[in-house]
């Protein structure tokens, strides 16, 4: 799956990386719609997290950087949090 076909209304799962630490709370999460994935990964989840993290959508995998260029892609379809 290209960049250029990604369906932001399919279901999502997204699989934070293992945190060294044990207080972190983000933990798998299901969505029903990619969009809402890529926006938790890049507005809620912190940076360090991000660049460990897996969406996984229709058996596609992308990881932290693939994730931030989906978020910042012109079809986004969610309106971004300003920074």
């Amino acid at each position: 799956m290209t960049m250029a076909a990604f369906d932001y209304t399919a279901g999502a799962g997204l699989f934070p990386c293992k945190a060294n630490n044990r207080t972190t709370r983000i933990r798998y999460k299901r969505f029903d719609s990619a969009a809402e994935a890529v926006r938790f990964a890049i507005e809620d989840m912190p940076g360090a997290q991000l660049r460990g993290c897996v969406l996984e959508v229709d058996n596609a995998r992308f990881e932290g950087a693939d994730i931030r260029v989906l978020y910042d892609a012109r079809d986004y379809p969610l309106l971004r949090r300003e920074q």
